[in-house]
């Protein structure tokens, strides 16, 4: 699948697409697909290191 992945902390060229696996739902969760995404304020924050991500969160930013 293609995500947007922070490569690093700081301005929006620290954005980049980036490849991974399709993730497995597991019991109770469902796969979507999507045909487009985009970035909020909150996934602004946490490329500027402001707001981290809790412990066991995925890597791609998003809280949708």
């Amino acid at each position: 699948m293609r995500f947007v992945e922070i490569s690093a902390f700081g301005a929006p060229q620290v954005l980049r697409e980036a490849r991974g696996p399709v993730p497995v739902p597991q019991h109770g969760e469902v796969l979507v697909r999507v045909a487009a995404a985009g970035v909020n304020r909150p996934d602004v924050v946490q490329r500027q290191d402001f707001y981290p991500p809790p412990p066991g969160a995925s890597p791609v930013p998003g809280l949708e």
